[in-house]
């Protein structure tokens, strides 16, 4: 593929549905360089969210007739905003990635609407046919892979007692929690997840906090919903317990204690959402996938993981690759008691039910206000 002859009308074409425009006039002419806009809200080494989409940045920089251009650290106020206009009319971008989740709602929403001839994705947002049409959001089903987390951490465990060290209550990081305790009890049923929010994506100060606070009180095994779990993975792992990794591989930071983790896989999205541009099929406007479609995958296992908790993991993650496996079935009750998925329904990923999730289940402890 031959990404140079992207023309720069496929990414100045804002879809009426599903895709960008894939028929032009004979005077459309091949753009020379197609200028495409990264925006971090942390920094790109975290080992972490931002890290992740950073990898996945570079894997468009190879590609022939591509330019990326990144700015990191850009807060979830009008200075996203302000960074997008400067892509634009200084970068001269045509696609932009606005991968945090606080950007979408109002500010994507507003500089698609000022910018038509623009393509806005976004990481996480929840699209809507009222949105603009210019503006799309994609996301992986990551609870797929927090599922697996959990598995292996209930084999893990000694004391039974897992901790979640989270950002804000938000139904990604909600459905997260849930996915991974729900996990943890397949392999464990009288395990539990005490979950820690800490108010906001990146609080280094206060995720050592939570790490050191969910260890005093006897959990073994950890994990997190942070941009950056650096933080979680070398506290835990000094103090002796047993860590599962998010967005990215951390196991170089603790060798011996990286039981597996939920890994997005952005390197091999980023690439085929080209393709998919430069084959006038376009991207969806509301774009997600999981372990089939190669956006989330699991971290290999680390030496302390057993044969058991491998057997277990492995056997799930292959059913829920061949769309056999539903995490969120009924029965399933909230940590108060309420039925909150009636027996014999069941939530499949593509539901969009899951992505408004406001309660903890069975099994978590703690509040989501």
């Amino acid at each position: 593929m031959d990404f140079s002859k992207i023309s720069r009308r496929h990414l100045l074409q804002g879809g009426a549905a599903l895709t960008f425009g894939s028929t032009f006039g004979a005077r459309t002419a091949a753009a020379a360089t197609t200028t495409i806009g990264f925006i971090y809200v942390g920094s790109r080494d975290d080992y972490g969210y931002n890290q992740a989409h950073a990898q996945g940045a570079a894997a468009l920089k190879s590609l022939p007739g591509i330019k990326v251009v990144e700015e990191e650290k850009v807060p979830e106020t009008d200075a996203v905003e302000k960074t997008m206009e400067s892509m634009i009319n200084l970068d001269g971008a045509t696609l932009i990635f606005p991968t945090s989740f606080g950007y979408y709602n109002p500010h994507v929403l507003k500089t698609a609407a000022k910018y038509p001839a623009v393509r806005f994705e976004h990481c996480g947002g929840l699209w809507t046919d009222k949105d603009p049409k210019n503006a799309g959001s994609y996301f992986g089903y990551i609870d797929e892979a927090q599922f697996i987390s959990g598995i292996v951490a209930g084999h893990s465990t000694k004391s039974g007692k897992l901790g979640f060290v989270a950002a804000k209550p938000i139904p990604q990081v909600l459905r997260n929690i849930n996915a991974f305790t729900l996990g943890a009890r397949l392999a464990n049923p009288k395990a539990t997840t005490q979950v820690i929010f800490t108010g906001d994506w990146s609080m280094p100060v206060k995720e050592a906090e939570a790490t050191n606070s969910l260890i005093d009180q006897g959990v073994d095994v950890l994990t997190c919903h942070v941009d950056g779990p650096k933080t979680m993975v070398e506290n835990a792992a000094k103090r002796g317990a047993m860590v599962c990794g998010y967005h990215v591989n951390q196991a170089p930071l603790a060798p011996q204690a990286y039981l597996t983790g939920a890994e997005w896989n952005w390197e091999v999205l980023y690439p085929k959402f080209l393709k998919m541009i430069a084959s006038g099929q376009g991207i969806p406007n509301f774009f997600r996938g999981g372990l089939k479609e190669e956006i989330v995958k699991v971290s290999p296992y680390g030496p302390m993981v057993s044969e058991a908790a491998r057997k277990q993991a492995d056997d799930v993650k292959a059913q829920l690759i061949a769309g056999a496996y539903t995490i969120f079935k009924g029965p399933i009750k909230d940590n108060k008691g309420n039925t909150v998925i009636a027996s014999g329904i069941a939530h499949g990923q593509t539901d969009t039910e899951l992505e408004k999730m406001d309660y903890l289940v069975e099994g978590v402890i703690g509040a989501t206000a």
